[in-house]
């Protein structure tokens, strides 16, 4: 079984335009407006220049931005992962808490004032399977 070529399209936003060039293969240039259609754009430019079939090979997009911007999104995608990591603990922190004032005997409506959650949502968190 023979390995699928991967290419790599570089995409440089200019003018309006996504400018797109394939570093492996020297004269492949083209051009998208939008960063969804890179991919679909440099397959054909590709299989075009090389006169193949353009699903036998992959695509591998790498955006090419300034230094400032790159680390400013990488920031963005570590702050949003660290935040879905913080919501998954408070989540499992709230259902043991829950848990814990149900068996002291509290009631829903003052678990929830205590957790400043809704008393609905006490009584989802202590229905069977209320693990959402």
């Amino acid at each position: 079984m023979t390995e699928t070529k991967t290419y790599t399209a570089l995409a440089e936003r200019g003018g309006g335009w996504w400018t797109i060039t394939v570093p492996e293969l020297r004269g492949v240039f083209t051009q998208a407006r939008r960063l969804a259609n890179v991919e679909p754009t440099a397959r054909d430019a590709i299989a075009l220049f090389l006169g193949i079939p353009a699903d036998s090979f992959d695509i591998e997009v790498r955006e090419v931005l300034d230094p400032e911007t790159d680390a400013l999104i990488t920031e963005v995608i570590k702050a949003r992962s660290d935040a879905q990591e913080h919501q998954r603990i408070a989540a499992a922190k709230s259902r043991e808490a829950v848990a814990t004032l149900d068996r002291l005997g509290l009631p829903q409506r003052d678990i929830g004032r205590l957790l400043k959650l809704s008393h609905q949502r006490i009584a989802q968190l202590l229905a069977p399977g209320g693990e959402h």
